[in-house]
């Protein structure tokens, strides 16, 4: 638990001095704020090794390469992976609730990456901003990371998949990227971090086009839960 505070302490010190930073950047191109949220991003992954004894390794980085922007639909264990995505993946925002916005300095260094920012009961609204908003960024080269069961949840459990990023991947055509990982048996909700080695694996594109919404998130969710039984422990 103390390895944990102090992991924790560390991260969010990094916070403080790159969330002014990335404020300031703000009227600048996305690159230089994406440099030092990545910085960030690499820093607390070498802090959580460090400190608590909590590695990671990826399997297929080769599925990020040769093709354009793209939507990532990731698994939802754990904070760990709102963290390391951003080391892991190119250049991307993220659909998130909106309240984080309203946190003061860390809801603004968000707002500045210019994320799709969601009302969760928005219902058919929320899709469609998903689906506008995120087909700008994908035009501009940007990718779209998508938690696809809408929130954090523990080892073994899933859910079904909101329909926003695969109306965003059949409208404009962009592929799928699945990402499984284990983060969850190391980092779980509110609980304090353990040491091991997150597993991530990230698999090869989903094409998009001439499939309907459920195809595609059947898809995908088959895919990555496959990934999950051979990542997680049986029961």
């Amino acid at each position: 638990m103390l390895r944990s505070w102090v992991a924790l302490f560390l991260i969010g010190v990094g916070i403080a001095v790159c969330t002014p930073i990335v404020i300031v950047l703000g009227v600048l191109p996305y690159r230089y704020r994406w440099a030092v949220a990545s910085a960030w991003s690499r820093y607390a992954l070498w802090t959580m090794r460090v400190v608590c004894g909590l590695d990671y390794s990826v399997e297929g980085r080769e599925h990020l390469e040769g093709h354009g922007a793209s939507i990532v639909f990731c698994k939802h264990q754990s904070a760990w992976e709102t963290i390391a995505m951003i080391a892991i993946c190119p250049a991307h925002t993220w659909v998130l609730k909106r309240e984080l916005m309203w946190v003061p300095f860390l809801g603004w260094a968000l707002a500045v990456m210019r994320p799709i920012a969601v009302h969760r009961g928005a219902g058919r609204r929320a899709v469609l901003q998903v689906a506008e908003q995120g087909a700008a960024l994908l035009a501009s080269g940007r990718w779209v990371m998508i938690f696809p069961e809408g929130t954090r949840l523990p080892p073994y459990a899933t859910r079904k998949y909101g329909v926003g990023g695969a109306v965003l991947a059949t409208t404009t055509g962009a592929p799928v990227v699945p990402i499984a990982h284990n983060a969850g048996h190391y980092w779980p909700r509110k609980k304090m971090l353990s040491p091991g080695t997150v597993r991530v694996v990230i698999g090869p594109p989903i094409e998009a086009r001439g499939k309907s919404v459920e195809q595609l998130n059947g898809e995908a969710q088959a895919w990555v839960e496959e990934q999950m039984r051979r990542l997680e422990p049986p029961v």
